[in-house]
């Protein structure tokens, strides 16, 4: 039996063998055929995988339906990181990839990214017309069998290449720093690890083997998860912690005491730090989940930032437009100009290794440094609220509200954007949005104290679950 196939904000995503089966794989990959095929009868896509369970099978799958109905088929070996994918799409200019992969998501998860022959994640209308084409075709048949070996494409060393000419790896080099690397059990070993060793700097490789289940925790590059990479840090006393997710499109960051350094604290510093070093005196572009603290740098250089709906391939476009300097998601996705128009977790490690070589300084020390010369501190925080049913609807219903003040705050300004975005006549602000890849709803608020912060997630949870509360006008 089938499911619909359905494209969240980064591919579609399913647990495997209930809805991420082999049927569902074939009708997947019948309807991305008939989508690129109508677009250039002789494509040719490139088909690669991360290190989940039975990722080589799908990934097999895939290309023999790919070569049954006329398009080419170059083939990943190794589990490959999706920004390495990213990166060969437009170096061979091929019409695009079909990735598998369910990057930060728990074990049982598997999943299937496309994208397009620019490199970055496929945009709401062509994955509107694929679902589509889905929906037409209905179930598919196994490929008729084909002993012929598949085209294989090895895009590792081209990819290493382009990193050395973005990053400054002869200050890393003499800066002699330690740092302890986390591939977390995804496909992001063997890259970030040896781009730093093999330029002088001394590296402690953690979870560089394949595991599934992911040590039962999945590979996301969260602070709990980061654990062991804690350990790993202080023990040998490195300068840094980086860690990359399942796929290596996300960043993980510990300071040199242990503490986790959020995303959007990350975001500001880099930009802040490419404007210096690079003279990309150029604006920045965002999600609307993200810190405004990219906007407050901003300010600082006499630049802008450009607002975007969840999503990275709204700021694939503009990277690919060269447009901005650097674009960045809460979410831990990060990329630069000249770079690929998909999040680069290795790319986003290397810059603050370098960031912190060159400036000679912890990460904490920087922030508060860049706190004090924008003026404000910046405090962001995320809540999953996992809603019935009922609770869900009617809170987007009542959402739809003009708001003009909401949990006893005067409200400045509304955005819908995705979800929506109220902000407070002091610069804090909440947003409320369903997840595009999880069934849930999240709840992303920033003060300028953590205390507030929080306080506003808190009284927003609360507004939430209470049902009897009138809309607000």
């Amino acid at each position: 039996m089938t499911a619909t196939i359905k494209f969240g904000t980064s591919g579609w995503r399913a647990i495997i063998a209930d809805d991420f089966t082999f049927a569902n794989v074939r009708l997947a990959t019948a309807a991305i055929v008939e989508h690129v095929r109508s677009r250039n009868p002789k494509a040719t896509l490139i088909v690669g995988h991360d290190t989940r369970f039975f990722a080589e099978e799908f990934t097999h799958t895939a290309a023999e339906i790919l070569r049954e109905h006329g398009v080419r088929a170059l083939l990943c070996d190794d589990p490959t990181p999706t920004p390495v994918i990213a990166h060969e799409i437009i170096r061979s200019k091929v019409d695009g990839a079909i990735n598998f992969t369910a990057s930060h998501n728990p074990a049982e998860y598997q999943g299937l990214k496309f994208s397009g022959p620019d490199g970055g994640p496929a945009l709401p209308e062509v994955t509107h017309d694929i679902e589509a084409r889905a929906v037409k075709l209905g179930e598919r048949a196994p490929a008729k069998p084909n002993d012929n070996p598949f085209e294989k494409v090895d895009p590792r060393g081209a990819y290493l290449e382009r990193l050395a000419q973005l990053v400054n790896f002869k200050s890393l080099g003499a800066a002699k720093l330690s740092v302890v690397t986390d591939a977390l059990h995804g496909c992001g070993a063997g890259y970030l690890d040896e781009a730093l060793s093999s330029h002088g700097v001394k590296v402690t490789a953690l979870r560089t083997a394949r595991d599934v289940l992911f040590d039962g925790s999945g590979p996301d590059v969260s602070e709990e998860n980061m654990q062991k990479t804690r350990a790993a840090l202080l023990a040998n006393k490195t300068a840094v912690g980086l860690a990359t997710d399942g796929d290596a499109d996300r960043f993980g960051i510990l300071d040199c005491d242990g503490a986790w350094v959020q995303p959007n604290h990350i975001l500001g510093l880099v930009y802040d730090y490419l404007v210096e070093t690079r003279g990309w005196k150029m604006p920045a572009a965002r999600s609307v989940a993200t810190s405004h603290l990219m906007d407050a740098v901003a300010r600082l250089h006499g630049t802008t930032v450009i607002q975007t709906p969840v999503g990275f391939k709204y700021i694939g476009e503009l990277i690919q437009a060269d447009k901005i300097a650097m674009g960045g998601e809460e979410s831990a996705g990060l990329t630069i100009r000249g770079h690929i128009p998909e999040k680069d977790g290795i790319l986003a490690c290397l810059l603050v290794a370098e960031m912190i070589a060159v400036r000679r300084a912890p990460l904490s020390e920087q922030l508060r440094a860049l706190f004090k010369r924008v003026g404000s501190e910046f405090w962001p925080q995320r809540a999953n609220l996992h809603l019935p049913v009922d609770v869900k609807l009617r809170t987007v219903a009542r959402l739809k509200s003009d708001f003009k003040s909401f949990i006893g705050r005067r409200v400045k300004s509304l955005d819908r954007t995705d979800g929506l975005k109220m902000e407070f006549e002091d610069g804090s602000w909440v947003l409320l949005r369903l997840s595009g890849t999880e069934p849930l709803m999240r709840v992303y608020t920033e003060a300028a104290t953590l205390k507030e912060s929080l306080q506003i997630a808190s009284e927003t949870e609360a507004w939430v679950n209470d049902s009897s509360k009138e809309e607000a006008a």
